[in-house]
């Protein structure tokens, strides 16, 4: 069997990234990228690469998911995440749960632990408690950030439509050295949203799909358009067509904006190991990691480019 070479491709959410926030957006997905990267030079699974790089994004601040996650809209931090291996199409998702750190960690035990696919709010709850997952106060994961923007999204005369521009999910996807893909998705959800709402991210075809024999694909933008024209399994179904990552996503992109007036932006590798970072939002923050190259971006058309050991040296030296 030829060994392929492994791939990661991250994303920080796709939306408009204040100034000030755009260095941290950088560095957080250039760190989580090379974590990935890290995992799969040392043998592991694609699987077990998007959860380290996921984890990553939820530990920090600068991305809604995990620590830093929007608040609903009764000020409380409600998560979805989804996990899936493209080997054999096993998938696992949570949705609405609530202070634990890493809804990625929960959602891969969904996958291999149970027989189900998503668990939520309460159940998730339950399950995470037997799993030994530790529970953390609710405020822990919430920011002076997402605490002023809610407070001004529940003033009368405001818009959270505007607000919902710098969303932010999280996400991952990689193939491994036997030629394995994997998504992961994870995300806060809408500032302000109803209590129990679900978004694309735990929805799969939707947040992200894999599937060994075309791709992976993780999502973000605004999650109802994404539900509605499915928009990770419409980008593999055109690479199944022949397209190219680029080509592939581009096309699914433009069809959610024309169609139902959705932006957003995916991460895709298909199984050659060609991956693309597209957005149809003002920006995204992306990362990638191939031949010992890290590629990594936020505005349309920028790309910087770094080998591996120079921006693990910056990256010890906080950048």
């Amino acid at each position: 069997l030829g060994r392929m070479k492994p791939v990661i491709v991250v994303h920080g959410g796709a939306g408009r990234i204040f100034k000030e926030r755009e260095e941290g957006c950088r560095a957080g997905v250039v760190r989580a990228a090379l974590r990935g990267y890290g995992v799969l030079k040392q043998g592991g699974t694609a699987v077990d690469a998007v959860e380290e790089a996921v984890q990553s994004m939820e530990d920090d601040p600068h991305f809604n998911a995990g620590c830093g996650s929007v608040l609903n809209e009764k000020g409380e931090v409600e998560m979805d995440a989804i996990i899936m291996d493209g080997k054999n199409l096993d998938s696992g998702a949570v949705s609405a749960v609530k202070c634990i750190a890493n809804p990625i960690k929960l959602a891969r035990l969904v996958m291999e632990k149970t027989k189900h696919m998503l668990l939520t709010d309460h159940g998730a709850h339950l399950f995470a408690r037997a799993m030994g997952i530790p529970e953390i106060p609710g405020e822990k994961l919430i920011t002076e950030r997402s605490r002023e923007r809610w407070k001004k999204n529940l003033e009368p005369d405001s818009n959270p439509e505007e607000f919902q521009k710098d969303l932010g999910t999280v996400g991952a996807v990689a193939i491994d050295s036997e030629g394995n893909v994997a998504c992961a998705t994870s995300t806060g959800g809408l500032s302000n949203k109803l209590i129990g709402r679900v978004g694309d991210t735990a929805c799969i075809g939707s947040g992200g799909y894999a599937d060994n024999h075309s791709g992976a694909t993780s999502t973000t933008g605004h999650g109802e358009s994404i539900m509605k024209v499915v928009l990770a399994r419409l980008i593999l179904y055109h690479m199944e067509q022949g397209m190219s990552p680029e080509v592939a996503a581009d096309t699914a992109l433009d069809y959610m904006k024309t169609r139902v007036g959705g932006l957003g932006g995916v991460i895709v590798v298909n199984k050659a190991g060609e991956w693309a970072a597209r957005f149809s939002t003002k920006q995204m923050s992306w990362a990638t990691v191939k031949d010992e190259e890290l590629h990594y971006g936020i505005y349309a058309g920028e790309r910087h480019v770094k080998s591996v050991d120079e921006a693990l040296a910056s990256e010890s030296d906080g950048f």
